[in-house]
């Protein structure tokens, strides 16, 4: 194979003439039934989900109140892609969503690529919802007297590690009532699960019935999940509209001072759990064969899906952050534990049931999307062509269906993914910096027909420059100190946890000696633990690093440096050399300046994950690429056009 065949492309006419062609026939057509309102109550089942319930408490312990500043600017990427989204779903209305849009701009192999891509982020998504989906269940069902074994509601990785951990915790001394919670639920599920031979059945049964449940609905047919969703999204809405109405009643300012107690960095620590909040809207994108009226229908729903949603995000930010201290929110339920603390436990059971159907409609969309990402490459060849048989009466990706149920059910039985959230991100800006990209690719194209819905343009030749110049001045005069930091790899200080679990037992005795000393004696300081001890530093910069330098230990167990810390510093470097490259050629092209933003707002983003982020996405692409290789490139129907 040539070269050039791995970039071979899609025309925009091929694919609308086979999109008539599959409505002519009826056979491989999809049903059609949405409306703009239907879209943009999908997308608000999509966004507005795990990101109000769960990981908006991390996202404002980190930043404060100003993270309402880090929605807005994740709210405005997202509305910059959406843009890009909306152009190629009106150029190109058909299911695929980004993979599709790829296959037009870049060709055969990133179209792989992305979908590939794609493919990781529904299902590594819906995994995720269907184990939080359990934990809410069950917690509810707790909270009305009914109690589950605790093997039918834990994984099995986690109940086998927790296991082994608290094992080794009762071995030296501690009790079992003074195990962490967590640590106890799994010690209970390991030991009290059935065992086969030296196999502890140990199952999340209650996720496995929602994925077979939402599988069964989508299977069904689209007008039920809509009908479904519509239903789900007016209830959820309604609970998080009671939340701000009760809540506001409560809020003391005096808890938004100080406003960004971590400065810029503490806000930007955020990035990963804010744009996980706003994953989802282009699931919508996939519908497109489904739309009344893709080319008017699929941009209005995108963007009125970001903004309903960007302003529900920042009004319960302020509340939450105005009711407690931003400080005491690092909790995996921030609205149920807000009104606990002030006693309002009437509002926590009904945050709890909203919790429920909020994750329940996010699995919907999800599970819905996949099935169609992978109707799209098998209609391609890239996978094979059962997997784009449509169901006679149904009118939906049946065969694809079930098979994304499987592949999200069985890995939600027994698996625990720690690092989802992030690989989910990931794997959705690179998305989201593709279709920019292909935006901007075909925007002097002249033999591409257009869609009703443009980006409006504006041409970036000149202000594009100007605004990176702009930051590059703010960035070595406001923030010289982190700029010279970063650029020089200056050594950086481990905090007090990782320090400390680093230690052999005759470092960990020396460290607790000198901290005694520096401490003076006094009555309880035999009764602090050597961690507690160091932590209590860190809340001051300057007295925590002076405090370390003292410490009697090796330099490399006090301090992260060399190639050990520029590692973490490749991804903004990737980023920082891509910016560069698209000044040339926004000052060649005349580049439309809102896809460009798109493209690096997103791009900045994904700098902004751990290095190990992109190590494991990369291993997902490898894999990706063994498949296209040995089957998608030999069996695409672009390969036998090109024989």
């Amino acid at each position: 194979m040539a070269l050039k065949d791995l970039f071979r492309k899609k025309t925009v006419q091929d694919i609308l003439k086979q999109v008539e062609k599959n409505e002519a026939d009826g056979h491989s057509a999809l049903g059609k039934h949405l409306t703009t309102r239907d879209l943009t109550a999908f997308g608000i089942a999509a966004i507005v989900g795990a990101g109000i319930f769960s990981t908006i408490g991390k996202a404002s312990f980190d930043g404060g109140p100003a993270v309402i500043f880090l929605f807005l600017f994740t709210a405005i990427a997202c509305s910059f892609a959406a843009f890009a989204y909306a152009e190629f779903a009106s150029m190109v209305p058909v299911s695929g969503s980004a993979y599709t849009y790829s296959y037009v701009a870049f060709g055969e192999l990133i179209a792989w690529i992305i979908g590939w891509a794609l493919i990781m982020e529904y299902s590594v998504g819906n995994i995720t919802v269907a184990i939080s989906w359990s934990d809410y269940f069950t917690g509810l069902l707790s909270s009305g007297g009914i109690d589950l074994p605790q093997w039918v509601q834990m994984d099995y990785l986690t109940a086998s590690n927790g296991f082994k951990d608290a094992t080794a915790l009762l071995q030296s001394g501690k009790s079992f009532e003074n195990l962490s919670l967590g640590l106890q639920h799994a010690y209970t599920a390991w030991t009290t699960s059935p065992v086969i031979g030296s196999f502890h059945f140990v199952a999340d049964l209650p996720a496995l019935l929602i994925i077979v449940l939402i599988t069964a609905l989508i299977y069904r047919g689209m007008k039920e999940s809509r009908n479904a969703s519509n239903l789900m999204v007016v209830v959820k809405l309604c609970i998080v509209l009671l939340v701000i109405g009760v809540g506001i009643f409560y809020v003391d300012t005096a808890n938004w001072n100080p406003f960004a107690p971590n400065g810029v960095s503490g806000v930007l620590k955020g990035v990963s759990a804010v744009f996980f909040a706003y994953i989802g809207f282009d699931a919508i994108s996939t519908t497109a064969e489904e739309c009344k009226n893709p080319q008017r229908d699929l941009p209005r729903g995108m963007m009125w899906a970001i903004i309903i949603c960007t302003i529900l995000y920042i009004a319960i930010t302020l509340v939450l952050t105005g009711m407690v201290s931003y400080n005491s929110l690092d909790v995996g339920d921030p609205l149920a534990f807000v009104f606990n603390e002030l006693n309002l436990k009437w509002m926590s059971g009904i945050i709890a049931v909203s919790a429920v159907v909020a994750m329940a409609s996010v699995l919907l969309v999800f599970q819905m999307g996949q099935p169609r990402i992978w109707m799209s490459m098998s209609r391609d060849g890239l996978l094979p062509k059962k997997f784009s048989n449509v169901h006679p009466k149904f009118k939906t990706p049946s065969f694809a269906t079930i098979v994304v149920g499987f592949v999200v059910a069985v890995p939600a039985l027994f698996m625990n993914l720690t690092m989802v959230t992030d690989l989910c991100s990931i794997g959705t800006l690179f998305a989201f910096v593709l279709v920019c990209a292909g935006v901007l690719a075909l925007q002097n194209r002249t033999d591409i027909p257009r869609g009703k819905f443009k980006t409006p343009y504006v041409n970036s030749k000149f202000i594009f420059p100007i605004l990176i110049v702009i930051a590059l001045v703010v960035s070595f005069t406001t923030y010289k100190k982190e700029t010279m930091a970063f650029v020089t790899n200056e050594a950086k200080t481990f905090d007090s946890e990782t320090i400390i679990t680093s230690l052999n037992k005759e470092e960990s005795q020396k460290v607790y000696n000198y901290l005694v000393s520096i401490e003076g004696k006094t009555s309880d300081i035999k009764n602090l633990d050597v961690e507690h001890l160091l932590n209590q530093y860190q809340e001051d910069d300057a007295k925590y690093a002076s405090v370390v330098a003292g410490l009697p230990i090796s330099d490399s167990l006090k301090y992260e440096t060399g190639f050990a810390l520029f590692k973490h510093k490749i991804p903004m470097w990737i980023f920082l050399i891509v910016v560069v490259g698209l000044v040339f050629w926004s000052w060649k092209e005349n580049l439309s300046l809102i896809p460009l933003l798109g493209l690096i707002c997103c791009l900045y983003m994904m700098a902004e994950l751990s290095v190990w982020n992109w190590i494991y996405f990369t291993v997902w692409l490898i894999i990706g690429l063994i498949i296209y290789f040995t089957y998608s490139r030999h069996n695409s129907k672009l390969n036998f056009k090109t024989e």
